[in-house]
């Protein structure tokens, strides 16, 4: 057994194996692909009257500003979302009971809640006339809760060592957490957090349930206004468009959080030590040279 595995090397019979298993799992996955494609065509969604709309200016500029619209929302959402994630993992961890037990009951209350419920009741009995509002809040409400678990799991894994020492030179609970604990959260806390900011992004795809223009309201409402080719609605053509756009979106997203992570490794590694010269003594320096001057002098 080789010390840097921690099983045995695959020997030429379980290669073969491998090998035989990987081509038909290929073979399977090709095959259902296939009949898939098979029966859009069969039924007629690949026909070419069905993607002649795309090519419009005025549907292109309704993609943009369903997009648009999509995008505002998020960014809304996100940043309340955190902001609200913050304080109820503050709440959480704090050492007064009461307050903790209130943070612990909304936390578990909003996650447990159905998002899809949650606004449509916000817009039913609050954000009547403003939809987009009452996807904002449930998105708030929904994901900060989410995101107040991931911030406190984060904080409790740093090592208690990290806490004791830094209460045993004299700092306050506030500086505990703001100058020691958090910095070394965030960065395992960030794949979790980027991840949830993902979900953020694909359920406003939900405010089409209120009927909120975003961008997946504009693709059902586009392809229900489309006129039938030979008895076949754009319902396909949508699901393709619109939902490789949602792909390219959180696809970026992810992107950002990949660079995000790889510029905080970097900095966390931080610069390395100056080593000195070659030939250098090491207790050589200006204090040597000042003291050696005044054995000088005196002598």
């Amino acid at each position: 057994m080789s010390g840097s595995v921690l099983y045995d090397a695959p020997g030429p019979r379980t290669r073969a194996r491998n090998r035989l298993y990987g081509a038909l799992s290929t073979l399977a996955i090709a095959g259902l692909i296939g009949f898939v494609v098979y029966r859009l065509d069969a039924t007629g969604q690949f026909q070419a009257g069905l993607w002649d709309d795309y090519e419009y200016t005025e549907t292109q500029q309704r993609i943009v500003d369903g997009l648009l619209t999509t995008l505002k929302t998020f960014a809304i959402a996100a940043v309340l979302s955190l902001a609200l994630g913050t304080v109820l993992a503050t709440a959480r961890l704090s050492d007064h009971r009461p307050v903790r037990w209130a943070a612990t009951a909304v936390v578990e209350f909003f996650r447990a809640m159905p998002l899809l419920i949650m606004i449509f009741l916000l817009y039913a009995a609050v954000f009547t006339s403003d939809p987009m509002w009452a996807l904002v809040i449930g998105l708030t409400l929904y994901n900060g809760s989410v995101q107040a678990e991931i911030f406190r799991a984060g904080i409790n894994a740093v090592p208690r060592g990290q806490s004791e020492a830094a209460y045993a030179i004299g700092l306050r609970k506030t500086q505990v957490m703001t100058a020691v604990l958090v910095p070394q959260a965030v960065r395992s806390m960030l794949p979790s957090i980027i991840s949830q900011l993902v979900v953020t992004l694909k359920d406003t795809s939900l405010g089409f349930i209120i009927l909120y223009e975003e961008l997946l309201f504009v693709g059902k409402a586009f392809a229900q206004q489309t006129p039938p080719v030979n008895g076949v609605y754009a319902f396909i053509p949508m699901v393709i468009v619109f939902g490789s756009i949602y792909i390219l979106l959180c696809l970026a997203l992810s992107s950002v959080a990949t660079w995000v992570e790889r510029r905080t490794q970097r900095s966390r590694k931080g610069k390395p030590p100056v080593l000195p010269a070659a030939g250098a003594m090491p207790g050589a320096g200006p204090m040597t040279g000042a003291s050696g001057a005044d054995g000088a002098g005196t002598g």
